[in-house]
């Protein structure tokens, strides 16, 4: 994978019509329960590792790995043993 600097992901998210671009670090072992947002989401994992439960669905998430949420969409998240970072664009 090529690296990508948080600038260059938030120019780009940007030109896609993301309006909000943010970095979120979470905590080792952290599990969010099931939640939903009032915004589209486009992320890329930077560090660390994670679980995202979409209805029955659970995808393992490592660094280099994107995801996608519609607005509205509930999940879940439940972080790995050294916690996870990601880059996310807010389409809000």
């Amino acid at each position: 994978m090529t690296a990508v600097s948080f600038q260059s992901f938030e120019v780009e998210a940007r030109a896609k019509g993301f309006d909000e671009v943010v970095e979120r670090n979470w905590a080792a072992l952290f599990e969010t329960g099931t939640h939903s947002h009032p915004f589209e989401v486009h992320a890329l994992v930077v560090r660390g590792e994670f679980w995202l439960t979409v209805g029955d669905q659970t995808r393992h998430l490592r660094a280099g790995d994107t995801f996608e949420l519609q607005r509205g969409v509930p999940h879940a998240e439940r972080y790995g043993a050294q916690g996870a970072t990601y880059w996310v664009a807010r389409r809000n």
